[in-house]
């Protein structure tokens, strides 16, 4: 019984891995792990702490829905990204990224961001409000960068399996400043206090808009996921809404949480996240994002 129970966990842990790192995802974690050389995170950076957990999945999803209140990021992802065609494919080739660059040589960080720095040079348009925009544009690349770190931290200091302290959220955000600086990013904060400083920043740039109300919409009521794992996709958008700033719920067009539903949603977070960390191995922290 414990051997079958034991199986069955392997098999769905690693059908859960390859959903989120793409059929390749096996390979690319045995490159960005066993290849030898030189890395820019010693085993025990906070950066492999959070981005080696299971609370990235909330993170994750916190990340998109904040991400998208930025119109010129959303009219980028809309018209550029194809996660509505083909949403899977986004997420493995952003955990690869994740991966590569938290815990792959330095050789092969810098190639995975170089690759990027020239995807965006081929992105740029018009939102539909007439603003020009180009995905390698620092200020952009700052914002992205912003939301995403927020919502990895804030996720990890709740969910984490060994959630971080003052000290181990500002190393983490240092930490992560260097991917963005190597992007291209602007002005990048490096620690708690400068993050909250540039998320107030950008607060008179962000909107409503028609695209992130529908990004919401089908992150958090037509996923791109199979019916009978819905319910417990539903965990994670619970615990992902609940964490959103006050701020953002009327521009996304969603109901605030009252006290009720911000515990229900912390409660459903961590259900979820438990779940998955029991699938993908308690202590194999690197099979989240790769």
């Amino acid at each position: 019984m414990v051997h079958s129970l034991a199986t069955m966990r392997d098999r769905a842990g690693t059908a859960l891995f390859l959903r989120v790192a793409g059929p390749d995802g096996l390979a690319s974690r045995e490159r960005i792990h066993g290849t030898p050389g030189p890395r820019w995170f010693g085993p025990d950076a906070a950066i492999r702490q959070v981005h080696g957990d299971a609370s990235m999945f909330v993170g994750g999803m916190r990340a998109l829905l904040l991400q998208s209140l930025h119109p010129a990021a959303m009219a980028a992802v809309g018209a550029h990204s194809g996660y509505l065609g083909d949403p899977w494919g986004r997420l493995a080739r952003t955990s690869t990224f994740l991966a590569v660059t938290t815990f792959g040589t330095i050789d092969d960080a810098t190639a995975a961001i170089d690759r990027v720095r020239r995807v965006h040079e081929r992105i740029r348009g018009v939102t539909p409000e007439g603003i020009e925009y180009a995905a390698g544009d620092p200020t952009l690349l700052r914002w992205v960068h912003v939301a995403e770190v927020d919502s990895f931290l804030r996720a990890h200091r709740v969910y984490g399996q060994h959630p971080l302290d003052a000290a181990g959220a500002d190393e983490y955000v240092a930490e992560a400043s260097r991917v963005a600086v190597a992007l291209g990013a602007e002005r990048v904060p490096e620690s708690v206090a400068e993050l909250a400083k540039a998320l107030d920043e950008f607060r008179p740039a962000l909107a409503a808009s028609t695209a992130a109300r529908e990004a919401a919409d089908f992150l958090l009521h037509e996923p791109p996921v199979a019916r009978p794992l819905r319910p417990a996709y539903s965990l994670l958008a619970r615990a992902a809404v609940a964490s959103m700033p006050p701020w953002a719920f009327e521009l996304l067009g969603l109901d605030r949480p009252g006290a009720t539903g911000l515990a229900y949603g912390r409660a459903a977070g961590a259900v979820a996240t438990c779940s998955i960390r029991w699938l993908l191995g308690a202590n194999d922290a690197s099979r989240v994002t790769g």
